[in-house]
């Protein structure tokens, strides 16, 4: 790509990565559609941009650790993700399904 973004193509995504700290993934998954409706404004490196909301992230990560076929580290690193989700937000643990709430640290 001319801009400096080459593009890597995944069966449900587009990853772009530049010579800046930022590389963006741009998910094709029917389950991100809604996503960016309710996408809020970050800084990202200094970087104004819009980004998923807290709870969509959270939802994401929900899927993913759900997702049986994903390689078990995957799935330990979503679990993970969601722990310093609900840490940093602690408002995300009335989001989390019963499974995963009683895996949480109080």
């Amino acid at each position: 790509m001319a801009e400096g973004f080459p593009a890597t193509h995944f069966e449900l995504s587009v990853n772009l990565q530049g010579t800046s700290k930022v590389s963006l993934q741009f998910s094709t998954d029917p389950l991100y559609c809604e996503f960016p409706s309710r996408s809020v404004a970050a800084d990202v490196h200094g970087i104004l941009m819009r980004v998923a909301s807290l709870s969509d992230m959270l939802a994401g990560k929900i899927v993913a650790w759900r997702d049986p076929s994903r390689r078990p580290s995957k799935r330990q690193k979503d679990l993970l993700d969601i722990m310093r989700l609900v840490e940093s937000h602690p408002e995300l643990r009335a989001e989390l399904p019963p499974e995963l709430a009683v895996q949480m640290p109080n």
